[in-house]
């Protein structure tokens, strides 16, 4: 219906024809597909949303949940919720021949500490005495709703290893008829799936960290080898003050912000915003250039007095009384040194900033007891421990063995602190604001590592990204946030943990340390089979997290999944999870980075995608004509997913930054299921197009209905509409050359396309109903994500920007890849090619040797 009047392609990165064996075969395979009937995205996230939004979803074995991208709720029934573990199918199958003949990696995604929708129950707090939660004797796992009892309610029996335990007599209840307990209805942990536990034994506090040769800092006491007492987070916030930071107003943009969530501020939009800062928590402030600058707070001075470390080979603390304080208490002296330390350093000549030294610093400070290290940075590190050099032209790499050598730190020293930081219970958040490169694939692995994270401005400019630094340092402080973290996926008999998939360190084959760990944040697994499973029987996960509390009490969640087995492969397929394959294809894909070059990766997940409906068509639909493409429901858009992998910043073919690959590869690996679907394939609105009731109060419920998406494909655009796309991370409005002047003025203010400021950072609060409409959708947004994105507005075939928009555009050809169409083509030959010379995936030569 759009062929006729559908805008030309937007400019945009050069893409790839279709790779046939030959001219004549693209002719006859090509217009076999129609692009009409093409599988849709789209098709299969709005019709589960309107089946899921506002239901209720029962987490018992035995149902399809609802997509990532639906706002649904969820009732523990001893399950626990998608929202905290979703795996790729909620079938097991029994076998790994089974397994091998379906070709579904079997992966479960687990972001423990989720947000929940506010119609949700909280998370049960349930604390069982100075003798902590009941544990299995054998593999260690918590009790859940999944064990049974025996011995009249005297021992109970593990549902991951099968081995029974001894009953505490303070945790004894006899059983009824059913050999349940009687007091089962008042133990949260014996009905919900996702559990808090209290536990304050000494054992559960956080380990000492492992002896090492020597200390990266200098200290007059020598390392503890005892475990840590939980206590409440400390947040030191070290501020880069080179002349590139004060030149570019980065400097007094952190400091400003940090100010206002500290004791409240303006918003852009003149509102008032409340403090952000976690109660209870104390905060330091350090800044430094070519030496360490620490600051004594105490709450007895006005002013903030300078203690200046100059050695960087041996960084030691000089101070500890006043370094930490309590923001309210020593409010005077902080909003004094924020306001003084742009203006300080406003003549400054010191061109470099010893990031390694800042580190050290805070990891000597922070020792001991775990915290938070926020750092803003400007420059690359050529200084102090891992004094980096810039780096060398990189075009050079990419198709050789040394591509993969943009991924790994340049220093041994940055990945020593990461490490470090890691078994010391310390997470390092950076936010880089930079003109040059700053080199991510050394400094990022700190944040990667230690569970922190990578906020990414280039180019940094006050107007335009002040506003989105203060939203995302908001959120940093604001959103669940837990410390000094050991985590370990337990299975049932007959599976195992064979691959980790996130940001982490890996202490040990099944223990991960995490500095810091939040809401946003997601660990995969890649689970395989030790032998095969009772299709009768459920099999079994668990997730546990022992982690401290911001306000220092040391807890572990529990996050439980039984899932049913499966004899056949229909039934495998049948209750698959396409958004936990595509998130786990993802990660495994940013994973391999430091191994494999960047078209083997890219060849690989196609051939993964082609692997998976291969298995359908042999294990399901083996009776259909070899030349039809079959897609089963579940997987129907996976292949427009897969392509969209191959088309992200970090797997993307041509020059693109080593910076930019990295900033998405730590991203990506570390993003919960829904960020990642999100991310991957961006929602696009006609904005044009909105009905008069959408994103408007219904007036008798006060209920908002959002509008449905569209596909991204510059065939469903008119050059008379107004666009929005967002993936997660930017969110650009696209004004088309033809668009009505009405529709300017309802939306911009102004009815000229000329007059459009393409920098504008925020919608102008207008009286139309329009405009009402589209600030809704972004609040909306707000709410669920927590933070605003960056905005930009690109104007038809005016603006250098409209190609960010149209290679958010991944159905078309573009970014070094085939558009969706050539993409179905090479899968369905893919297929073809297999069956029509009855190969085998798992014996014949691989698909990548293949022709094509």
């Amino acid at each position: 219906m759009y062929a006729y009047r559908h805008i030309p392609q937007p400019p945009h990165s050069a893409g790839e024809p279709y790779k046939g064996t030959s001219a004549a075969s693209s002719l006859w395979l090509r217009p076999r597909i129609d692009p009409s009937q093409m599988p849709s995205p789209i098709d299969v996230i709005e019709s589960d949303r309107e089946k899921w939004e506002g239901n209720l979803f029962m987490t018992l074995p035995g149902n399809n949940p609802p997509l990532s991208t639906s706002d649904f709720t969820a009732f523990d029934q001893g399950n626990s919720s998608p929202k905290f573990v979703r795996v790729s199918t909620w079938n097991l199958p029994s076998s790994s021949r089974l397994a091998k003949e379906c070709d579904i990696p079997l992966a479960a995604v687990f972001q423990p500490f989720a947000d929940l929708d506010p119609r949700e129950e909280s998370i049960p707090v349930v604390d069982c005495g100075d003798s902590g939660p009941p544990r299995c004797e054998e593999c260690r796992g918590y009790i859940n709703p999944w064990c049974t009892w025996t011995a009249g309610g005297w021992r109970w029996k593990c549902n991951l290893c099968g081995h029974e335990t001894q009953v505490l007599p303070d945790y004894f209840c006899n059983l009824d008829a059913n050999l349940m307990r009687m007091d089962l209805p008042n133990r949260l942990e014996l009905n919900k799936g996702t559990v808090d536990f209290v536990v304050s034994g000494k054992e559960y506090w956080a380990p000492p960290p492992l002896p090492r040769m020597s200390s990266s800092y200098f200290s007059i006491e020598p390392p503890s080898s005892q475990a840590r007492e939980p206590k409440s987070l400390n947040c030191l916030f070290a501020f880069d003050v080179s002349l590139e930071a004060i030149r570019t107003g980065f400097l007094k943009s952190a400091c400003d912000v940090l100010r206002d969530l500290l004791y409240g501020g303006t918003s852009l939009d003149g509102t008032q915003s409340e403090p952000s800062f976690p109660k209870g928590s104390q905060l330091a402030i350090l800044t430094y250039d070519t030496s360490l600058h620490f600051y004594d707070l105490s709450p007895a001075s006005s002013l903030a007095s300078m203690i200046v470390v100059s050695d960087l080979e041996e960084v030691f603390i000089p101070l500890r009384e006043g370094l930490f304080v309590d923001p309210w208490k020593s409010r005077t002296a902080i909003e004094g040194l924020l306001k003084a330390l742009p203006e300080r350093y406003l003549d400054t000549v010191i061109d470099n900033a010893a990031l390694g030294g800042a580190l050290l610093a805070g990891l000597a400070s922070l020792a001991g007891r775990g915290g938070h290290i926020i750092v803003f940075q400007s420059v690359l590190p050529a200084i102090g421990p891992g004094a980096l050099e810039p780096p060398r032209d990189q075009a050079s790499l990419y198709g050789t063995d040394k591509e993969r050598t943009m991924f790994l730190p340049r220093h041994q020293t940055w990945r020593d602190i990461a490490e470090e930081c890691s078994e010391e219970g310390i997470g390092v958040s950076m936010f880089l604001g930079m003109s040059k490169p700053i080199d991510i694939g050394s400094i990022g692995i700190v944040s990667s590592t230690t569970g922190g994270e990578l906020f990414f401005h280039p180019k940094f400019n006050p107007t335009r990204d002040q506003h989105v630094l203060a939203s995302q340092l908001r959120r940093l402080l604001t959103r669940t946030t837990v410390y000094n973290c050991l985590l370990r996926v337990r299975c049932s008999n007959g599976l195992r943990i064979s691959n980790y998939y996130g940001n982490f360190h890996e202490r040990s084959v099944s223990d991960l340390d995490i500095g810091i760990l939040d809401s946003d944040k997601a660990i995969s697994v890649h689970i395989e089979h030790s032998r095969k499973l009772d299709a009768r029987e459920y099999a079994f996960l668990q997730c546990a997290v022992l982690h401290t509390t911001p306000d220092g009490q040391r807890r572990v969640r529990t996050c439980n999944l039984a899932l049913q087995v499966a004899d056949l492969a229909a039934n495998v397929f049948r209750y698959a999870d396409m958004d936990a394959v595509v998130c786990h294809l993802a990660r495994e894909s940013m994973s391999k980075l430091t191994s494999s070059r960047l078209a083997h990766i890219r060849e690989e997940l196609t051939d993964r995608c082609s692997s998976i409906l291969l298995g359908y068509r042999r294990n399901c639909a083996a009776a259909t004509a070899v030349s039809q493409l079959i897609i089963p429901e579940v997987f129907r858009a996976l292949p427009v997913y897969t392509l969209a992998i191959t088309k992200c910043k970090p797997l993307k073919g041509r020059n693109v930054s080593a910076d930019v690959r990295n900033y998405h590869a730590q991203k990506i690996l570390s993003m919960g299921v829904r960020a990642t679907m999100q991310h991957l394939y961006p929602r696009l609105l006609a904005l044009h197009d909105l009905s008069d009731d959408t994103a408007l109060p219904n007036p008798t419920t006060g209920q908002m209905s959002f509008p449905s998406l569209m596909r991204n494909s510059h065939v469903y655009m008119e050059a008379h509409g107004v666009y929005l796309i967002d993936n997660e991370d930017l969110m650009i409005f696209w004004v088309g050359s033809s668009v009505s002047p009405q529709l300017l003025l309802d939306l911009f203010g102004m009815d000229d396309l000329q007059a459009l400021d393409p920098n504008i950072i925020q919608l102008p609060v207008l009286h139309s109903r329009l405009s009402t409409q589209v600030r809704n959708i972004l609040t909306h947004r707000h709410a669920q994500r927590g933070r605003t994105p960056k905005m930009l507005l690109v104007r038809q075939n005016m603006d250098g920007t409209e190609i960010e928009f149209s290679d958010m555009l991944v159905e078309d050809q573009n970014n070094a890849a085939m558009s969706y169409l050539d993409f179905l083509c090479l899968i369905h030959k893919q297929i073809n090619a297999v069956l029509l010379n009855g190969e085998s995936l798992s014996g014949g030569p691989s698909l990548r040797g293949s022709p094509w």
